[in-house]
């Protein structure tokens, strides 16, 4: 395969030479190269769906808490399990298992 002289000429120029290097210098050592470019859409779609499972957490959490504050039965229940509280005119005994 025989190259034309023709394009030879053209990437001689000292004029297209030092375009092409100023271009490959801006493309891989400035604060925006590509590879830097790639890396910030990397971290994008981490972050976009670190915030769709938050946005999906706080409307658990929403739902959770429209459940608990609806209804006293509820509430007392929910105290009553994760806090251990007691009514005054009852007493409650919490059993631990020794470990052998």
């Amino acid at each position: 395969m025989k190259i034309n002289p023709k394009y030879l000429n053209f990437f001689k120029n000292k004029y297209v030479l030092s375009g092409l290097a100023f271009i490959l210098l801006l493309l891989i050592s400035e604060r925006n190269s590509i590879f830097d470019q790639l890396e910030y859409s990397k971290n994008l779609k981490e972050t976009k769906a670190k915030y769709q499972y938050y946005q999906q957490e706080i409307a658990k959490v929403k739902k959770e808490k429209e459940e608990l504050f609806g209804n006293k039965k509820n509430l007392e229940k929910f105290a009553r399990e994760k806090y251990l509280m007691k009514a005054d005119n009852e007493d409650v005994f919490v059993m631990i298992e020794e470990k052998k």
